[in-house]
């Protein structure tokens, strides 16, 4: 026998073209958040930190599940929106609930050489604002050392583990370029360069018109091939004088961007002495990015909930980046080190790329779009 409970059967119609078209768009806005969550995120290159490798207006898509998807820490913000509603300086987001974060399994680990995209790890670099880590400002630089990597630069070449790193062929460094009169933007453009590239820096006490430029090795043969060019020689400026801005705060005055290190990488289950020493590499990491509660660092003691710690063994791992374009990157050299927790995910391809500085015609980089990021 089948019991049957009373109830109103309601005719339903057709839905409404406000009602089609708004269903639409829910499921729309779902399964984009779902993906750029999950898969895959398309960035915009806003600074010229990783040219020629990517430009100022490649547009990236970005795999999350290359080292796993993190799960989110702000649950409650605007989907397809970072930060701010768009267009408006409203935060996007409301901190009422902040989640544990955790990060589901990948299909590879974040390498050496790999060109990553992540979370920027001071506030400093996001506007000044202590944003939760999965809405600090993004930042694309190539991932030159690893947990456990012994770095250091000398004379600007990247030494890792005893091992000189090989340079790209599109890696640019910056040199002092002695013209004969100052260069007309069209013949600049013809070498290149656009105007990040190019600083005129006056006058030599000859006349000769003086530039520092950011120039891969290919730029410097064309340039020296030019009449009016007289020479091209090594920016002299970025090896020798120290660099009060340098990682750690301790070693500004010594270290420079091209003579840097050497500067062991924390490794997750890493132990390290605790002294004056080591609390200059890694007493930043210890107090904002590990976790620790009560943190207290007095001189060359370190104290946590109240214990002192004499050994400190490191809870995540770390990695350490650098622009391709050495010399005009903010990176890693300046601010340390970033967290596994950080890592977003590997860049992938370009699918399109504007140039911002060329006329309408030629707005469009056709030979990037669809071109590996290597």
């Amino acid at each position: 026998m089948t019991l049957k409970f009373w109830r109103k059967d309601k005719k339903t119609g057709p839905k409404s073209f406000v009602r089609e078209w708004s269903d639409a768009i829910i499921f729309a806005v779902i399964a984009a958040t779902l993906i750029r969550w999950t898969t895959v995120e398309a960035f915009v290159v806003p600074t010229a930190s990783m040219e020629n490798t990517v430009l100022v207006g490649d547009y990236l898509f970005v795999s999350k599940f290359h080292y796993g998807t993190r799960t989110t820490r702000t649950p409650l913000q605007i989907p397809l929106t970072h930060q701010k509603i768009w267009g408006t300086e409203i935060p996007s987001y409301l901190p009422w609930i902040k989640l544990p974060s955790y990060r589901l399994p990948g299909i590879s680990e974040v390498k050496r050489e790999d060109v990553v995209v992540f979370n920027i790890p001071p506030k400093s670099l996001s506007n000044g604002i202590d944003y939760p880590i999965d809405l600090k400002t993004y930042y694309v630089k190539r991932c030159v050392g690893i947990p456990g990597d012994l770095l250091e630069i000398k004379s600007g070449q990247l030494i890792v583990n005893g091992q000189p790193i090989s340079n790209h062929e599109e890696m640019k460094f910056s040199y002092l370029v002695s013209a004969k009169d100052e260069i007309n933007k069209r013949n600049l453009i013809k070498l290149g360069l656009d105007s990040d590239d190019y600083y005129f820096l006056g006058r030599s006490p000859d006349k000769n018109a003086i530039y520092k430029m950011l120039l891969t090795k290919e730029q410097i043969k064309e340039l020296k091939s030019v009449p009016y060019i007289i020479s091209v020689q090594e920016d002299y400026t970025k090896r020798e004088i120290p660099d009060n801005g340098i990682f750690p705060i301790a070693k500004s005055n010594q270290w420079t961007g091209d003579n840097y290190g050497a500067i062991v990488i924390p490794k997750v289950g890493m132990e390290i002495i605790v002294n004056d020493s080591t609390l200059a590499f890694y007493e930043e990491i210890i107090v904002k990015y590990e976790n620790n509660e009560n943190v207290v660092i007095e001189g060359d003691a370190l104290s946590i909930d109240g214990k002192a710690i004499s050994n400190y063994t490191f809870k995540q791992d770390y990695y350490f980046m650098m622009g391709d374009n050495r010399h005009n990157s903010l990176d890693s050299r300046y601010w340390g080190f970033v967290p596994e927790n950080h890592i977003v995910g590997k860049a992938l391809f370009i699918w399109m790329s504007l140039d911002n500085e060329a006329d309408i015609l030629h707005k469009i980089r056709w030979n990037r779009i669809f071109s590996l990021v290597e």
